[in-house]
């Protein structure tokens, strides 16, 4: 093999975000939403059984959730 005639482009630095930084979150009247880890923290150590239970309630909270997508 040879050795190039030309040096291979290196990346350069990423580019700044275009547009103005976005705004804040609205305050809202509905529940504060939990971090998803503290819903599953501790979902590892139980039976895979009760594990079943859990992802439902999930499930149905994310349809909540997004049944409301359209009121904003």
């Amino acid at each position: 093999m040879t050795a190039p005639d030309h040096p291979r482009p290196v990346p350069g630095p990423p580019r700044p975000a275009a547009g103005p930084a976005a705004p804040a979150p609205a305050e809202s009247a509905g529940p504060v939403p939990q971090p998803t880890g503290e819903r599953f923290a501790g979902l590892a150590e139980r039976p895979v059984a009760d594990h079943v239970a859990v992802f439902e309630a999930e499930h149905d909270r994310l349809q909540r959730e997004l049944s409301t997508i359209d009121q904003l």
